[in-house]
């Protein structure tokens, strides 16, 4: 074995484990995204309904933004295509008329309660390999990673 390679091979249990937890992310990313490219669809597209709709149906783009990890610019390019596609649509914001807020219209309500349970079925496909204990655990890691847990 190289030198190089002792050293991308050999890392501390800590780094070993994120790396486990990037590919079991990734393997299961993957999954999600084969039922949704099934369904003529697109992942990233969806994550944004489903946030949408927890928002309660309208959100800031600046807000939307935050909660999927991007820039308020990378947003509005994700949004363009599902407005044009009648899931969602543009408006002044109620209180605020410089601020524009993004609304779930019913096609995408309808889309979401068609489409979500047959991906929740592929994924829980994935996730059934944990027992329910081992799911719970998981997620509480999960939670303590994320510093939720303070």
């Amino acid at each position: 074995m190289t030198d190089i390679q002792q050293y991308v091979t050999r890392q501390p249990l800590e780094v070993e484990t994120f790396f486990a937890m990037v590919d079991a992310t990734a393997a299961l990313v993957g999954v999600s995204e084969r039922y949704w490219h099934s369904q003529g669809l697109n992942g990233a597209r969806i994550r944004i309904l489903v946030e949408i709709a927890k928002a309660g149906g309208a959100i800031l783009p600046t807000d939307l933004a935050a909660r999927i990890g991007v820039t308020k610019p990378n947003v509005s390019v994700l949004l363009a295509p599902l407005e044009e596609a009648g899931y969602i649509r543009s408006s002044s914001h109620p209180d605020d008329g410089r601020k524009r807020r993004i609304q779930l219209t019913t096609e995408g309500e309808r889309l979401l309660f068609e489409k979500l349970p047959g991906s929740r079925a592929v994924v829980s496909g994935r996730m059934d390999r944990l027992s329910q204990a081992e799911l719970r655990q998981l997620r509480e890691l999960c939670a303590k990673l994320r510093g939720e847990d303070e």
